[in-house]
Formats: C-alpha cells, sequence, structure tokens
C-alpha cells in the first residue's frame, strides 16, 4: 500500500538560508510588494473614480492591476513574513489560496492581448476605433477572460506522502507535484503543453499587433510624434518580455522541477513584473498624472474644508 496522508500543513523552505541573503531579498521584496501595491491600488482608484478615464485601455488596466494586487498579496506578505518569524509552515488551505491566484494571473496574459489589439485598432485603424472597441465588447471579452481560468486544466495531485516540504517560496504547482505519491506525469505534460499553447498564443497576437502597430508608426510624417508613439509601445513591450519571459521558463520548460534557476526566476514574476504594469502602462502617461494631481488636490480641499 502506498503510503497516503492527509496533509493540512505544509513547509516552504523559502529563498535561502543565508542571513545576509535573506535580509537583502527581504528589503528587495518589501520595496517591489509596497511600489507595487500603491502604484496598482492608485490605478484601480483612479480608473474607477473618474470619468476621462473609463476607455477600453483604461477599463482592462483596472483588471490587470487587480489581479496584481491580489497575486502579490498572496504570496509576498507571508514571505516576508517568514523571513521576521522564522515559521516557514503554510497551512493547506492557504496554500491552496496562492495557487488560486497564482494560475489567476495567467488571465492577465489574455488581458494583454487584448490590450495590444486596442493599441492596433487606436493606432492602425483610428477611425474604426469607437465601433470595434465598445465597451459592450470589452465586457464581453472580459468575462470570456475571466470565465477560462486555467485552474479547470489544471488539477491539484491527487494525494500526499509523508513528506510536507516545498522546496520554494510559494505553492506553485510543479513544487507541489513533487510531493505527490502518484505518478504525476500525466499531469507534468498537461501542465506544460498548455502554459506552453497559452503563453505562445498569446504572445503570437502580441507580437503581430505590435509589428502593424511599428509600420503604421514608421508612415507618421511628424518624427515627434513617431518617437512617442514608439516610446510607448516600447515600454510595452518591456512589460511583455519580463512576464513572458520568466513565465516561459517556469511554466513553459520541459525541466521545470529543475531548482536550478527557478526560485529566482519566479521573484523576478512575482516582485518586479507586478511593479512595471502601473508605473510603465500608465503613471507615464500625461493624462493619468493629471487626472491624479486633481484628485488628490480634491482630497486636500475636503480635509480643509
Amino acid at each position: 500500500m502506498n503510503n497516503y496522508t492527509v496533509v493540512t500543513e505544509l513547509v516552504l523552505l523559502g529563498l535561502s538560508d543565508d542571513p545576509d541573503f535573506q535580509i537583502v531579498t527581504f528589503l528587495f521584496l518589501f520595496i517591489t510588494y509596497v511600489l507595487s501595491f500603491t502604484g496598482n491600488l492608485t490605478l484601480t482608484t483612479l480608473t474607477s473614480v473618474n470619468s476621462h478615464l473609463q476607455t477600453p485601455m483604461y477599463f482592462f488596466l483596472h483588471n490587470v492591476s487587480f489581479l496584481e494586487i491580489s497575486f502579490t498579496t498572496v504570496c509576498i506578505p507571508r514571505c516576508l513574513g517568514a523571513v521576521i518569524t522564522r515559521d516557514k509552515t503554510i497551512s493547506y488551505n492557504n496554500c491552496a489560496a496562492q495557487l488560486f491566484f497564482i494560475f489567476m494571473r495567467v488571465t492577465e496574459f489574455y488581458i494583454l492581448t487584448a490590450m495590444s489589439y486596442d493599441s492596433f485598432v487606436a493606432i492602425c485603424k483610428p477611425l474604426r476605433y469607437t465601433c470595434t472597441t465598445n465597451r459592450k465588447l470589452c465586457s464581453l471579452l472580459l468575462s470570456c477572460v475571466w470565465d477560462s481560468h486555467p485552474l479547470c486544466f489544471f488539477p491539484p495531485p491527487p494525494d500526499y506522502c509523508a513528506s510536507k516540504v516545498i522546496d520554494h517560496f510559494a505553492c506553485d504547482y510543479f513544487p507541489l507535484l513533487q510531493l505527490s505519491c502518484s505518478n504525476t506525469w500525466l499531469l507534468e505534460v498537461i501542465g506544460f503543453y498548455l502554459a506552453l499553447v497559452t503563453l505562445l498564443f498569446t504572445l503570437a497576437l502580441m507580437i503581430l499587433s505590435y509589428m502593424c502597430v511599428i509600420r503604421t508608426i514608421l508612415r507618421i510624417p511628424s518624427s515627434s510624434k513617431r518617437k512617442k508613439t514608439f516610446s510607448t509601445c516600447s515600454s510595452h513591450m518591456t512589460v511583455i518580455s519580463t512576464s513572458y519571459g520568466s513565465c516561459i521558463f517556469m511554466y513553459a520548460n520541459p525541466c521545470a522541477k529543475e531548482k536550478s534557476l527557478t526560485k529566482g526566476v519566479a521573484i523576478v514574476n512575482t516582485s518586479v513584473a507586478p511593479v512595471q504594469n502601473p508605473f510603465i502602462y500608465s503613471l507615464r502617461n500625461q493624462e493619468v498624472k493629471q487626472v491624479f494631481k486633481n484628485f488628490l488636490q480634491n482630497i486636500v480641499l475636503l480635509q480643509i474644508g
């Protein structure tokens, strides 16, 4: 008989046992989390209360920011607390919650794809923009994205052995598979190919959209407008490269269960990418800066009054 056990508590080893390295990673994760949380929360608030930011682009960014807040909040604070308290245990329910929100972030790639299409229509087909990217279509696209949550395709491991130690700082899919007593070959293959198809499919659509955008930009007669538009697209591609590069390495890699670089890449995916989104996509935008300035002025006036 196999030695199956009901798991109620797991152990996350974290990043390292080296005290000096823990201090460095604690400061790095704390700073990036504060920046990510405040930036995404600010963007979510502004897009909710201001009528000037109700365009399709900011409609999608509002949902991206919500995903980033949820994803980072379930992973990073627990990791920071483990460094302070030296308690590496995590309940099974909390671990399942982390896994849920980690996979929820996959929906972000579909939203980013929709945003690239929005940029394509706005720059390449401006006269059709109001017809092809109306609020009803955006809501329909978003509902399809949320309904296709990847946990439907990524079943959890069916059983666990006596070992409850996860060599990671969060409850991710492949590290959890290592605790299973049963043969996980099929689950690994399903996870690998679904991740590969999802990531490469959405990435291909985004590259195609931005190639058309760049081709249109090169035809703009004004050099200043051309430079400004190209700068915006290049910053978007920076975010896409960071997010896709880390996720392809972790989930679309046949050797994803090897731990040589996985945790380091996971740190980039967990901390660096969520910081980039609000600052590159929106807070660099003059319109958003003006809305934010007006928002702060209204708060100050309310406090004075």
